[in-house]
């Protein structure tokens, strides 16, 4: 029985051509079919051995030996069923020993794949808050990903090495290893997660389901489950990949312990969670936030979260337990059990509150529904006073301050660097120690109802009060995890991108406008530039009006312009900052292959320079001029992975450093209106044995099974025009393959019907003689095509062979696959598409260069140089009634009296991200921008400024920190603030590589041209 049921199961397989093992795609009913036979006989196998149902310790490779033998013994197996059966034999146990005792046989890597993927998608159509998630090695994934033929991402924090991108098969895994993750000596049945790592570059995130199967097939661990929470108001879903993490101290012996729960878990479960711990009933039981271990505020028993509630992480908080009705502390609740625990231990010093608002009082506002912070602050000494510290009163100058730092909350560097720049902004501080409670704005539906103005407030106040004294921005951090979730928990950030979200929510929270009028904008159909531009900027004001825009706006012209018909659209947009690409000066050598999309040439490399910081559109203008591209032409560049098209840089923007020196890249000469007609890709293949033998040697491909093949040499790319069937696919790759041909030949070669023949049989065929009947094989039928073709369909998977007369689906993308046999080898010099070089090969001794300084004016220029929009940025003209690449040119118009320039040092794509440590030499003083302004009438005053602050960030991507030197403008000293720790520093040391983010104000003029006093743009100061 065994023996007829294995005999339908492989000759189902062998008559669909299910050979090659990483090319099965059997049905499911024969997958399953051949798991059960499997199963039976190797039971029935084991059972004949005296094995114990397969419960022996002997579990390797012995049941699959067992099987291929007993099968072999039973069924006259063909070559490509041998290699099927060895390859199944050659799977690794990673224990498919069911529990039960039952066998539970592996999937093949194209199952893996498929169910992964399959599982994965359910998950992403189902997102809700508690679904867990699982922690997997970024380093064993990878190589799960290499093993089901997957492309394998590339994280290039500059530390890690690449990976290079792969699609073939691998050995397969072993057990998960999650072993580089989790802290050395954590425990073992709650291991943490080392604070280090970062998503993409350490860990990846599976679903449950996917988790389940991937344990089911590998094992390992260790386990690391994690759960979706959903953040702010937006209610954005992320994994809580690190829990909250709180120290306890217990006030009876000052013993510590550590609590890990969500941050959005409610203070009820922190109750219950350190009851349970310490034993105590919860109605005894006192818990306070015990921040910088000072007592801060209780924590009273509601519903209320762990954020809300402005905990942090390593945080302390402080257990007291109730004796005999007393609490240790000797306040809070009487024996009656009245709650005093929100009367602070300290009077508050002012009964005013920021932005002239009503007083609090035990946390209550007397005209507020709710406290804005939910909290009472209950020391003013030390830690997060603007928690709850509500002195507004005007502060004169003598009050002044400036010079507190900022206390790290867990990686809020980013988030310290931005504040301190903001609140050493003259016009801002001095408009938030004033009164500003009339222009909050709580009705703006794009704002955060003012809440967001007023942490910023209350904040700013405690910096600028007196003294030195590090401020914990607490409160602050549980509004901004709030309104902007991209922000909240405990990895590094932007501090750019902190500060434009800032700067943007502060003016909606500020904005004067209530009801936004609906204004319809006006193209410039040839007016003059000072009239539109005006009306731009009334439209913009009329909506727009706060503080924000008065200090920090401008306005840049842009101009488009349609590269079909000349179309022009001017626009006047408004800008907060000016974010600067940096143009650099290191080179890098690049040896690409170009080819002939038209097959009238021969290959040919080129090794050109470029900007080591370009794109691909260098490199194509480079390429372009050493092969004298013709106008009517257009360069395709790809690279070539393992004989295969593996990627196409259709991106003229992407960066050349995605583009490693140990890769292969060819080019196409494609004609122009290629976009339109088919590409056509010609892979080649060839028996593996012919590999190892002499190409003059006569075999038959039709004796070749596909197993018995592999690919190899250089694919081609050419265009088709209105194809019908398979002659025309036939046509084309003689064309491509024509250049090839060996001399010897070219008078005895002909095409006919679209088909390639010899004429007799009395042709010289070089080093071998034909005979009589190959020359009859020659000659074949009309109908046949003058190459073995294959088309590819279902992404490569699965092929069929094609003929004169098929009729072929054509899409925008058409592969085939080209059988090289020993005529195509007696004709044609393979040569020419073998070995293709590598983009750079280092040499022994190749000398470094040094990066050269740029100044902040080569930045400047690079921002408003005229350039292409990308062709993910299309623009549509009103004119062609189409969207066009047209081009792009910027000009400042109106500039602000605080401007920010961003220095573009991150670039990220989806195979690298890279930081550039270029010097940027900028100026501290007499920073005048009057020849870039275009019209001097928008602009009030000068255009010359100075710098008074700057965001700094060291380190590359993976970590790094931030850090501030900010200017006192009544000093006159600069000083740098890093984090908690505030120290000064001269003027000559500020200027260095890691200037991230820069600072200007305007200042006047003098008539001799000097500078002079600061600008009056908001106020004098």
């Amino acid at each position: 029985m065994y023996k007829k049921i294995t005999l339908c199961v492989i000759k189902i397989i062998h008559s669909k051509k299910y050979i090659r093992p990483t090319e099965i795609v059997a049905p499911a009913a024969v997958c399953a079919l051949l798991r059960w036979v499997g199963t039976v006989y190797v039971l029935d196998r084991l059972r004949s051995l005296k094995w114990k149902e397969g419960r022996s310790k002997n579990r390797g490779n012995g049941w699959w030996l067992q099987l291929f033998e007993g099968m072999d013994r039973y069924v006259a197996l063909r070559p490509g069923e041998r290699v099927l059966l060895s390859w199944i034999m050659t799977i690794p146990d990673s224990g498919y020993m069911m529990e039960n005792g039952s066998i539970e046989l592996p999937c093949t890597p194209e199952e893996e794949k498929r169910i992964v993927l399959e599982l994965s998608r359910r998950a992403e159509s189902n997102l809700r808050e508690g679904n867990v998630y699982y922690v997997v090695s970024t380093r064993w994934y990878m190589g799960w990903q290499k093993y089901t033929g997957q492309p394998v991402g590339v994280f290039t924090f500059n530390e890690p090495p690449t990976e290079a991108p792969t699609s073939s098969a691998a050995d397969r895994p072993g057990p998960i290893d999650n072993s580089d993750l989790v802290l050395n000596g954590s425990d073992g049945a709650d291991p943490q997660l080392l604070r280090t790592v970062e998503e993409g570059r350490d860990y990846v995130l599976v679903p449950k389901d996917v988790w389940e199967r991937l344990y089911a097939w590998y094992k390992g661990g260790p386990v690391l489950a994690r759960k979706m929470i959903s953040a702010g108001d937006s209610k954005q879903f992320h994994v809580e990949v690190f829990p909250l993490c709180l120290t306890l101290v217990d006030a009876r012996d000052n013993s510590q312990s550590v609590v890990r729960l969500s941050k959005k878990a409610s203070l009820h479960e922190l109750y219950k969670t350190v009851c349970r711990l310490k034993g105590v009933e919860s109605e005894k039981a006192r818990i306070w936030d015990y921040f910088n271990k000072q007592k801060q505020t209780v924590l009273v028993v509601s519903n209320q979260t762990l954020e809300e509630s402005s905990l942090q992480m390593d945080q302390h908080i402080l257990l007291e337990v109730q004796i005999d009705g007393f609490w240790p502390s000797g306040f809070g609740m009487d024996s009656t059990g009245n709650d005093l625990a929100l009367v602070p231990v300290e009077p508050l010093r002012s009964s005013v509150t920021i932005a002239g608002g009503p007083t609090l009082s035990n946390g209550y506002s007397s005209s507020y529904s709710s406290n804005i912070y939910g909290v009472i602050n209950l020391s003013s000494t030390n830690g997060d006073m603007e928690d709850g510290y509500e002195s507004s009163r005007s502060m004169t100058r003598v009050d002044r301050g400036g010079l507190a730092g900022l206390q790290n909350l867990g990686n809020t560097c980013f988030m310290n660097s931005a504040i301190q720049c903001l609140v050493h902004t003259p016009p801002i501080f001095e408009y938030f120690l004033e009164d500003y409670s009339s222009e909050i704005n709580r009705q703006n539906p794009l704002g955060m109802h003012g809440e967001l103005a007023l942490a910023f407030g209350e904040l700013l106040r405690k910096l600028w009060s007196s003294g030195r004294t590090p401020v914990a921005p607490r409160a602050f951090k549980t509004k901004l995890a709030r309104f902007a979730p991209q922000f909240s928990g405990y990895n590094q950030h932007d501090s750019q991108e902190l500060l434009a979200f800032l700067l943007d929510g502060l003016h909606e929270d500020l904005n004067r406008v209530k009801q936004k009028p609906y204004i319809e904008t006006k193209d410039s159909d040839g007016r003059p530039d000072e009239e539109v531009a005006d009306e731009y900027w009334r439209y913009h004001k009329a909506r727009n009006d706060s503080i924000i825009v008065d200090v920090f706006q401008g306005q840049y012209k842009s101009t488009l312009v349609c590269p079909v018909c000349n179309k022009i659209s001017i626009t006047f947009d408004p800008f907060m900052y000016l974010s600067l690409p940096l143009p650099s000066t290191a080179t890098r050598t690049m040896t690409v292959t170009v080819f002939y999309g038209d097959g009238s040439g021969l290959p040919m490399p080129y090794t050109v320079t470029v900007l080591k910081h370009g794109c691909c559109k260098d490199l194509i203008q480079a390429l372009g001029a050493a092969c004298c591209l013709r106008t009517d032409e257009y360069l395709l560049l790809a690279e070539v992975y393992e004989h295969r098209i593996y990627r196409y840089l259709e991106n003229p923007s992407e960066v050349l450093g995605t583009i490693k020196d140990d890769e292969h890249i060819v080019a196409f000469r494609l004609p122009k209106n290629g976009a339109e007609l088919t590409r056509l890709e010609i892979a080649h293949r060839i028996g593996e044995k012919s590999l190892f033998c002499n190409t003059n040697l006569h075999f038959s491909s039709d004796n070749l099974r596909a197993s018995e093949r592999k690919l190899f040499l250089t694919p081609l790319i050419t265009f088709l025009e209105d194809p019908q069937s398979g002659a025309d696919i036939d046509l084309a790759v003689h064309r491509m393959l024509s250049p090839l041909r060996k001399k010897g030949y070219s008078s005895s070669i002909s095409i006919r019907n679209g088909r390639e023949s010899t004429n007799g049989c009395s042709t010289q065929l070089g080093p071998g003689t034909q005979s009589a009947e190959n020359c009859e094989s020659e000659e074949m039928s009309i109908n046949s095509l003058s190459f073995h073709l294959c088309i590819m369909e279902d992404s490569g998977l699965s092929r069929r062979r094609i003929s004169k007369e098929t009729v072929i689906k054509f899409g925008r993308v058409v592969k085939v696959m080209l059988d090289w046999t020993e005529r195509e080898f007696d004709l044609y010099d393979a040569s020419y598409l073998k070995d293709l070089p590598e983009v750079h090969k280092t040499g022994l001794t190749m000398k470094k260069t040094k990066q050269e300084a740029i100044s902040l004016f080569s930045c400047l220029d690079a921002f408003l140089k005229e350039e292409p929009l990308g062709p993910d940025d299309m623009w549509y003209c009103p004119r062609c009634k189409e969207h066009r690449q047209a081009s792009k040119k910027l000009d400042l118009w109106r500039l602000p009296d605080i401007l920010v320039f961003h220095l573009k040092r991150f670039s990220y794509s989806r195979w690298l991200k890279n930081k550039l440590d270029t010097f940027v030499n900028f100026p501290t003083c007499n920073l005048d921008l009057s020849n870039y302004v275009k019209s001097n009438e928008a602009s009030e005053g000068s255009h010359v400024y100075e710098l008074y602050a700057i965001s700094n960030h060291y380190g590359g991507l993976g970590g790094g920190h931030y850090s501030a030197y900010c200017k006192l403008i009544d000093d006159n000293r600069w000083y740098h603030f890093d984090d908690a720790h505030v120290s000064p520093v001269s003027e000559d040391e500020i200027k260095t590589s890691a200037a991230y983010v820069l600072f200007y104000r305007r200042v006047r003029g003098k008539p001799n041209g000097a500078v002079g006093e600061p600008s009056h743009g908001y106020r004098a100061f």
